[in-house]
């Protein structure tokens, strides 16, 4: 790639040089150990970590390393490695690599390591990255590391006197923790604090909210004098016991709040200082980005993406504050947004090892497992999860309970498989879901809407959205045998994923209507058989376009949850005026009533009234965080350790957009814009990583130019390497 093509550029870097001098030749950054980011902080749980590095932007493509590992940094500046020196090893691979000293590490033990690479076609190799330190925890077998939990202090973005001595704060975003303030006092008093998500007027707290939404009343008791105060939360103890996630002594009781109201701010009493404790994951607001032409669009992302840093506090993958309990199906799509905004892999990685041991009732649960088991290798190229559980992993395909056509039915499920599956309790059932929540008629829950989530689905005993799931989970762990080596097991998935590919289009697609049926037996069909089949490829080419018809008659009748697989299907099929149309929608089910109804993170239902118990946190409603970068851009990763990435963007109407993807291997920028009869995208993939770029359809008879050199009139597909690529298509 030359500089010339992009004269903009190297006036911007000619400037800079002046300015600066010459600069120091780059060396590699963005180090990791264990997926950490700074891991000095936490405690590494392996004794043979694995390094990660971002090679430096003028190594195009690295050809070999040397990382070395010492006790101190005294020892690490003089280049001792007296832990591990690697030497030279010829490898282009920058992420995950395993320590291969000769011994393991010791317990609790404080390391230091850097590491230099060189390029494909440069005999001198980088100067070595800066020094970073990792420390050691009590290793025990096998462990995922958790990444450390922060808490930021949060100024009020608004404080309102309301009246003789009364406040109202809001702090712009819903988030976890506590408040925090500092007073001074004539004397010993008490104070009223409410906390609370909504507010019931102008300036003031709804102190009755509505299904699982929350509110406080604290008394604070005041002292003489100037003080710094904590104001806890009272305990929920639905949230806090029994399946719920645990949090650690040291964070303390924490609850949802945007919005404060104080009363007894009297005369003799002044408030110097006030903050809210949130509570987060480990994250980098700074990791991605998303803007376009589309303002609405924008502010959709800009709520998922901080719905899934919201949500991260307990440091698994939670369904939000009424339970706060680890569900495969919200874990799923937590996941995938959580890679989209911030390169993080920890807690995906925690969450779904969680859930061998943890499982959920709902039979798609199950047969989410090994999609995120396969994200988890697919987004980092690290195999170690999958080797640990590998065995356990099969049980989860739920090929346990198929017939002889290969389909399968939760019905009459063994003990024995529900124990394999990791249910503990000899009472647990499996049962099928397909939506939530569902009808009133399907369960007679009180709290149920009449028609539920569902679009009327016919739950047979051999369910279409249940095997779809199934078909999935062949397909990838076919793929997951094929990357561990174990080739029969390969073959035998790829067998199974076929026969069932063909008994679902023989006994569940309807060849008169071109349509799927809700299951065998049935004569109704729903929105969820449909569209289910459509993300997962398992409509006949012939089929797709009755299909998609139907689909686009249903509206968004299915969940927050349902809409992931509904936006998946259609971006698989071509249909991305349609799913922008779903995305900016602004009816009563959609992503814009959530913002106009005054949420900061996404809810657990379209509005209230679908499901009258919600709660205002659940980052199972925040698809568009992952939807947007992989499929309205269709940023992917195409092989491993997003060693080769995929570009597939159907952008639809828009007319610019910008974005930032981040990888393990460093951030994926785009950019487009349309001007007349001529549309333009800029792509910058980071060192180490190759591209796919595919042309959108609509261009196909358009003249494409790459890097200003014309391209075939044939080609679909056009190679990215590292560094800028401009792609310009001219309307003839």
């Amino acid at each position: 790639m030359r500089f010339y093509k992009y004269p903009e550029i190297l006036v911007f870097f000619s400037l800079f040089f002046l300015l600066q001098g010459k600069p120091d030749k780059p060396k590699p950054t963005g180090l990791m150990v264990e997926f950490i980011r700074e891991p000095e902080k936490v405690s590494i749980l392996d004794n043979r970590p694995e390094y990660t590095w971002i090679v430096p932007e003028n190594i195009k493509k690295q050809s070999a390393f040397q990382i070395l590992v010492a006790t101190s940094i005294e020892k690490l500046e003089k280049q001792d490695a007296d832990v591990w020196n690697s030497g030279r090893v010829i490898d282009k691979n920058s992420v995950e690599i395993e320590h291969n000293g000769p011994a393991t590490l010791d317990d609790t033990t404080s390391y230091y390591w850097m590491v230099r690479v060189w390029g494909e076609d440069d005999p001198e190799p980088s100067p070595y990255s800066d020094i970073q330190a990792f420390r050691t925890g009590m290793i025990r077998g096998y462990q995922t590391t958790s990444n450390n939990t922060q808490r930021i202090r949060i100024k009020p973005e608004t404080i309102i006197k309301t009246g003789s001595g009364s406040y109202f704060i809001d702090f712009g975003k819903d988030a976890f923790g506590q408040l925090s303030l500092v007073l001074t006092s004539e004397s010993d008093d008490t104070l009223i604090i409410h906390l609370g998500e909504k507010l019931s007027a102008m300036h003031h707290i709804d102190t009755s909210p509505p299904g699982s939404l929350r509110y406080q009343k604290i008394i604070l008791r005041v002292k003489k004098g100037k003080q710094q105060y904590i104001v806890f939360p009272k305990r929920n103890k639905r949230n806090t016991s029994g399946a719920a996630v645990l949090l650690p002594d040291t964070m303390g009781i924490v609850m949802p709040f945007r919005y404060c109201e104080i009363e007894g701010i009297n005369p003799d009493r002044k408030l110097v200082d006030i903050w809210q404790n949130a509570y987060f994951h480990y994250f980098d607001d700074d990791a991605a980005f998303f803007t376009s032409s589309d303002t609405l669009l924008n502010k959709i992302w800009d709520l998922c993406k901080y719905s899934i840093k919201a949500t991260s506090f307990a440091g698994l993958y939670v369904d939000g504050d009424r339970e706060r309990i680890p569900y495969e199906g919200d874990a799923y799509i937590n996941q995938l947004g959580h890679y989209c905004v911030d390169r993080e892999y920890s807690m995906a990685r925690r969450t779904n090892e969680y859930f061998m041991t943890h499982p959920t009732w709902p039979t798609e649960w199950i047969l989410h497992t090994v999609p995120m088991f396969y994200n988890d290798f697919i987004y980092t190229g690290n195999t170690e999860s999958l080797k640990n559980y590998y065995e356990n992993l099969k049980y989860k395909t739920l090929t346990g309970l198929a017939r002889s056509d290969g389909l399968i039915s939760s019905r009459n499920v063994s003990r024995e498989l529900m124990k394999k599956l990791g249910f503990s309790n000899s009472e647990a059932r499996m049962n099928d879901l397909v939506d939530w929540p569902p009808a009133q008629k399907d369960t007679g829950w009180k709290l149920a809407t009449p028609e539920g989530e569902r679009d009327g689905y016919d739950m047979t005993e051999i369910n279409t959205v249940v095997n779809a799931f199934h078909y999935k989970n062949l397909l990838q762990m076919a793929e997951i045998a094929g990357f561990l080596k174990k080739k029969q097991d390969s073959l035998f998935y790829q067998q199974k994923a076929r026969q069932v590919k063909t008994s679902i289009n023989a006994k569940l697609l309807n060849k008169n209507s071109g349509i799927y049926v809700d299951g065998e037996n049935s004569d109704h069909s729903s929105l969820h058989g449909n569209m289910m089949p459509l993300a997962f490829g398992l409509v006949p080419e012939k089929y797709i376009s009755t299909v998609v018809t139907f689909i686009k008659t249903r509206g968004m009748a299915c969940s927050v949850y349902g809409a992931q697989y509904l936006l998946e299907g259609l971006y698989y099929a071509g249909e991305e005026a349609y799913a922008l149309e779903l995305l900016t929608s602004t009816n009563d089910r959609s992503w814009y009533n959530m913002i106009r109804s005054g949420l900061t993170i996404t809810m657990e239902a379209w509005d209230m009234k679908y499901k009258p118990n919600a709660d205002w946190n659940h980052a199972w409603g925040a698809a568009p965080a992952n939807i947007i970068p992989r499929g309205l851009w269709g940023i992917r990763p195409l092989k491993p350790g997003f060693s080769q990435v995929i570009i597939k963007p159907q952008l639809g109407r828009l007319n610019q957009s910008k974005i930032k993807v981040p990888t393990i291997r460093g951030a994926v920028y785009a950019k487009y814009k349309a001007l007349n009869d001529q549309e333009e995208y800029i792509i910058q993939l980071p060192s180490n990583m190759s591209g796919k770029f595919v042309i959108p359809v609509k261009y196909r008879k358009w003249e494409v130019l790459q890097d200003d050199l014309p391209v075939k009139p044939t080609t679909e597909t056009l190679g990215l390497l590292p560094g800028l690529s401009k792609i310009t298509m001219i309307k003839n």
